[in-house]
């Protein structure tokens, strides 16, 4: 099939462009490089730079390249910016989505994947947290992503043969060979605590060390972008599978903050300095998926996301992320 994936140039969409075409799909990136790298576009893959919501950039290559999926993760994904910038997320996640949905349909796409989250739960009022869970997102980086998966259900709803996949994914993490994590600013935990085990930042900063857990810090689960990867391309590749249908990509088990940077200590053998804050508004206790409906649905599992092999792999990659010639992944 032929893959137009927007936002290709960064961590998850690089990886996932580097999967299609492992599998022998014709694949077409498209980012504006304004939070990706040029640098983590696989080999195989065309790119061409530009915005999804610029038609002058889009139409042509809809009309000319006649793309059988479109996989879209072009969108802002920080919590806490989308909290002081609420207009900024809608406008990339929200309004520049619908312009590209659109004009995808209009050309003819009968294929979509969606980069969703797990942020569209909330906190929780049960575990494991399945599709069914109720939607209440505490931010508008959350709320743009319901928002996104509710225009695709009506998509869907409207248009018989289509396929609209929204994945709602946990804490993507790890690395491969030529990817990892190399956000600009860094938020996340793994990248951050391995950056403070090798000297490179201040030490860690836990947020809350007293909730109701077996070590008193929050329990997350952590995915592997590899699997991550395998749960986009096996969406794209489903038969007899019209309509919306949202999945929850996780390993379905939690570790807690200090477990992770124990397994951190263990594999880079250098010790992760850190300091206990207080805790964020809206940290819940605990997080972690209910897998069973992708494994039916499309025999998706997580292969690749214990901990342990998401640590030794993004260790590996870490200290060669400032490195010219290693691609970079958003």
């Amino acid at each position: 099939m032929k893959v137009l994936v927007t936002g290709g140039a960064g961590y998850i969409g690089s990886t996932t462009a580097a999967e299609l075409l492992r599998r022998g799909h014709e694949v077409v990136v498209l980012d504006s490089l304004v939070r990706g790298h040029r640098a983590a576009v696989p080999t195989g893959a065309a790119f061409v730079h530009g915005d999804i919501a610029d038609r002058s950039v889009l139409v042509p290559i809809l009309a000319e390249a006649r793309f059988d999926a479109l996989v879209h993760f072009a969108a802002f994904a920080y919590v806490g910016e989308s909290m002081s910038e609420p207009a900024m997320y809608l406008d990339n996640n929200v309004a520049r989505s619908l312009v590209l949905f659109r004009e995808a349909l209009s050309h003819g796409v009968r294929r979509i994947v969606f980069s969703s989250s797990c942020t569209v739960y909330g906190l929780p009022a049960r575990l494991p947290l399945d599709e069914s869970h109720p939607k209440a997102a505490l931010s508008p980086y959350g709320a743009s992503k319901i928002m996104c998966e509710q225009a695709l259900r009506w998509f869907a709803d409207a248009t018989p043969d289509l396929s609209a996949v929204a994945l709602r994914y946990f804490n993507a993490a790890g690395a491969t060979e030529e990817r990892g994590e190399d956000h600009d600013p860094e938020t996340h935990l793994i990248p951050l605590a391995i950056d403070a085990a090798m000297g490179h930042s201040e030490p860690l900063v836990i947020f809350g060390d007293d909730y109701d857990t077996k070590d008193g810090t929050c329990l997350r689960d952590y995915v592997h972008i590899l699997d991550l990867a395998e749960a986009h391309a096996l969406s794209v590749e489903a038969g007899d599978h019209e309509g919306f249908h949202a999945y929850n990509v996780g390993a379905g088990r939690a570790y807690s903050v200090r477990e992770v940077l124990a397994e951190i200590e263990a594999v880079s053998g250098r010790p992760v300095p850190f300091k206990v804050g207080p805790r964020r508004e809206g940290d819940a206790p605990a997080l972690f998926a209910g897998t069973e409906l992708i494994r039916d649905r499309l025999g998706w599992r997580a292969k690749f996301s214990s901990l342990a092999r998401i640590v030794s792999d993004a260790v590996r990659w870490h200290p060669q992320s400032s490195t010219a010639s290693v691609d970079r992944g958003e």
